[in-house]
């Protein structure tokens, strides 16, 4: 469905995305994870060819065998909707306050599949009920401010499902929901992704999340993917330093827990501009080798269908 080669993506020098590999299968499901500035959200805007005018990209994007690179926004607009689809990172921003929800959703039944306005209606309510949306006639007349947070996800998902597209990219979609709706988005999401044979990319920077949505991760820091494989092999058999300081910060529910102070990853991401030449991680790792600032290492296998970029696994192997 997706193959990304290579990509990079420039601001001036400063590099928000290096060397990104990617291939998603029909039907796959994805995570990508990591903190905020790790270019996740850059990535999922590579990949719907939506980066900002200032960007320069290099690489190749292929979609559904057709080779994006350097496409013209007339060819983008041909595949969106119909062939990937995003639901952005917060509704409130992404639907237009002055325009009804319901008709938000025609408008892309309309204008890519040519339905009339009574078949757009017809299919939006559909929509609504699919992803659980109640009294789907009431809601099609509101505005976003009347919604909840969740029914407004619930809007967003409708209007990326609208043309049954073979890839969603979903941009932390549960970071602004409370616990409970947000198990119930991510539960939905895998639903629709199972019974449509949609591939799923969910961004976030939540691991459980992830571990419950998706089939695959990719851990991403400093616009790389630094260590990716099945969801259970990374998580439980973690080998890059970033992905062990991730999963070392997460709460413990238990009563011998409760005064722990927990591990912290120090330091922030740092600005592009300022990012090491060699291993990103360089600079906040507890392990570091003399050479990692200075040398990129490569991918190396550590399991089926799991690697990581790291130098000490070269030094282990």
């Amino acid at each position: 469905m997706i193959e990304a080669n290579d990509i990079t993506v420039r601001f001036g020098t400063a590099e928000a995305l290096r060397g990104i590999n990617l291939t998603l299968s029909p039907g796959q499901r994805l995570g990508i994870v990591g903190e905020s500035g790790s270019g996740k959200s850059m990535l999922g805007l590579s990949l719907m060819g939506m980066l900002p005018d200032a960007a320069g990209m290099s690489g190749q994007i292929r979609i559904d065998g057709t080779d994006m690179t350097g496409a013209k926004i007339a060819s983008w607009r041909a595949i969106r909707a119909r062939k990937v689809a995003m639901i952005f990172q917060e509704p409130l921003a992404a639907l237009n306050p002055l325009r009804r929800v319901g008709n938000t959703v025609m408008e892309p039944l309309r204008q890519h599949l040519g339905h009339s306005k009574d078949a757009a209606r017809a299919r939006v309510l559909q929509l609504f009920e699919e992803t659980g949306i109640q009294d789907p006639v009431a809601k099609f007349r509101q505005f976003p401010h009347e919604l909840s947070g969740g029914q407004r996800q619930r809007v967003l998902i409708s209007l990326a499902l609208a043309c049954n597209p073979k890839v969603l990219i979903a941009d932390e979609p549960t970071t602004a929901l409370d616990a409970h709706v947000a198990l119930r988005i991510t539960d939905l999401l895998v639903r629709l992704a199972e019974e449509r044979g949609m591939a799923l990319v969910f961004i976030s920077h939540d691991l459980a999340a992830v571990a419950r949505t998706a089939q695959d991760i990719a851990v991403m820091y400093g616009g790389e993917i630094v260590e990716r494989g099945p969801v259970h092999a990374v998580l439980s058999s973690p080998h890059h330093p970033y992905t062990q300081g991730l999963l070392l910060a997460r709460p413990a529910l238990g009563a011998g827990h409760l005064r722990e102070r927990l591990p912290v990853i120090p330091g922030t991401v740092p600005a592009m501009r300022d990012l090491a030449v060699g291993c990103r991680f360089s600079g906040r790792c507890a392990v570091e080798l003399p050479h990692c600032a200075t040398e990129r290492p490569a991918s190396r296998p550590v399991g089926a269908h799991h690697d990581a970029a790291c130098h000490r696994i070269g030094a282990a192997t």
